[in-house]
């Protein structure tokens, strides 16, 4: 495809890194030295100008793109440029924004603004960490197949009981699969016989149920679901968010936020959350308010550097786990490196939804593991599909190593793969792909 990017941030250059290889990349940025580096780092052609203007488009070629994505850092401007793209050519148009208003004006007429698919970066975000809140040990949940499947990260330590053992050992469920171990940054596809250690983070793929079930075994003397203690720090839009989707699940989280008017706002827009008013760096209203006692503290204040400093004062107060909203992504590692548990960054969060759009092979729905180290994918199987009426053990012995079937959804029932299970045309597959194969098996799917 022909791809033109408007606005070289980091949500931007991410989409641009991750298309280059297999794409006609165009991205459109105001900063002169910003174009020439991209220039210089990607196999893209970097244009300087104003990606609102018709001429500026015109010079990226736009009637020849398949594809125009405004991903700059302000809503009005992504809006004007799908608005102009839509005006002189027929290319389908992704605009990121911030502010949920534009999204539910959008979801009325999926053609407002000229825009054809709309994501909402603090909606995302707010999502991405409710996924993980009732799942002990996980770092990353991903719902497939209109949520029958769920793929989770798990991070397994030493008093876990399921250190040190083999895979079969560990896998006591019956629609479940062990899909991989991240271990030292390399990829292993487990076997029956590989043993799981400290410090391993376990990909699993399966029933809602079976994954949960999973999360008691990795860590059996947390809580599971609605029952664990929740405490959200910070107001803001992705606070709020994060309070309001637990609700609909069932949770009672607590909220505290420093601003008299906007912790009244809260309030009333959160009946079910107890949002407590004052300075969330106040150790003594923290051990008041039994704050050590969380299972879950999320940071979600208006600055990465005050997300750390609430993330590591609730982990030495003795929280179990923490969640910070990192918006440089960069900062995801470092954070996490000097004890912050999961580091979630809207901008990472955003990049993988929009890079879902683009990739070959028709997958339905896209999870990105690691960023970059491999990629669970939702196929829908035709007729032509290398796994289309085989059994599975013999379609999978054609393609390379690193490629593990999940799951299988058929007419909405979740089917458990076997190496004697037979994929039928029509069936939906939730497939784990190692990113050192991604661009010669996915079209295969």
């Amino acid at each position: 495809m022909r791809v033109i990017i408007v606005g070289a941030g980091q949500v931007g250059s991410s989409i641009a890194a991750d298309l280059d290889g297999t794409h006609e990349v165009v991205i459109i940025d105001c900063d002169p030295e910003r174009v020439d580096e991209l220039n210089y780092s990607l196999d893209v052609l970097a244009l300087e100008g104003d990606g609102t203007a018709v001429s500026t488009l015109e010079e990226a070629d736009v009637e020849r793109a398949d594809m125009v994505i405004a991903s700059t850092d302000d809503d009005e401007t992504n809006i004007v440029v799908c608005a102009t793209v839509k005006a002189i050519s027929n290319a389908f148009t992704i605009a990121r924004v911030k502010n949920t208003e534009y999204l539910r004006t959008w979801q009325r007429s999926e053609k407002a603004f000229g825009v054809d698919f709309m994501v909402c970066t603090n909606l995302l975000a707010a999502e991405s960490i409710v996924r993980v809140v009732g799942l002990p040990a996980a770092r990353d949940v991903d719902p497939f197949a209109g949520g029958k499947v769920q793929m989770a990260e798990f991070e397994v330590d030493e008093t876990s009981p399921v250190t040190n053992q083999t895979v079969q050992q560990a896998d006591r469920f019956d629609s479940l699969t062990f899909a991989a171990l991240l271990r030292n940054g390399s990829v292993i596809i487990p076997r029956g016989d590989t043993v799981i250690h400290s410090g391993d983070r376990v990909v699993v793929i399966g029933s809602p149920q079976s994954v949960q079930e999973f999360a008691r075994t990795i860590a059996p003397e947390e809580e599971v679901g609605p029952a664990e203690e929740v405490v959200v720090v910070g107001g803001s839009e992705i606070g709020y968010h994060v309070a309001r989707l637990l609700e609909e699940r069932g949770f009672k989280p607590r909220l505290i936020e420093q601003e008299s008017e906007r912790a009244r706002e809260l309030a009333e827009d959160l009946p079910k959350t107890i949002v407590m008013e004052s300075d969330a760096t106040d150790i003594e209203f923290l051990k008041r308010e039994h704050v050590d006692e969380a299972d879950i503290v999320v940071a979600a204040l208006d600055s990465d550097e005050k997300n750390l400093l609430v993330s590591l004062l609730a982990s030495r107060l003795g929280a179990e786990r923490t969640v910070a909203v990192i918006d440089t992504t960069p900062y995801v590692e470092l954070f996490e490196a000097v004890g912050v548990d999961i580091g979630v960054s809207p901008r990472e969060v955003v990049a993988e939804e929009i890079t879902r759009f683009t990739r070959d092979g028709g997958a339905e729905n896209i999870a990105l593991i690691e960023s970059d180290k491999a990629e669970v994918l939702e196929i829908e199987i035709d007729a032509k599909s290398l796994l289309a009426g085989k059994p599975i053990r013999e379609s999978v012995s054609s393609l390379p190593e690193g490629v593990v079937i999940g799951a299988i959804t058929r007419q909405n029932e979740f089917i458990t793969p076997r190496g004697n299970t037979i994929i039928e045309p029509g069936d939906h597959v939730v497939v784990f792909v190692d990113n050192t194969v991604i661009d010669t098996v996915a079209p295969k799917l």
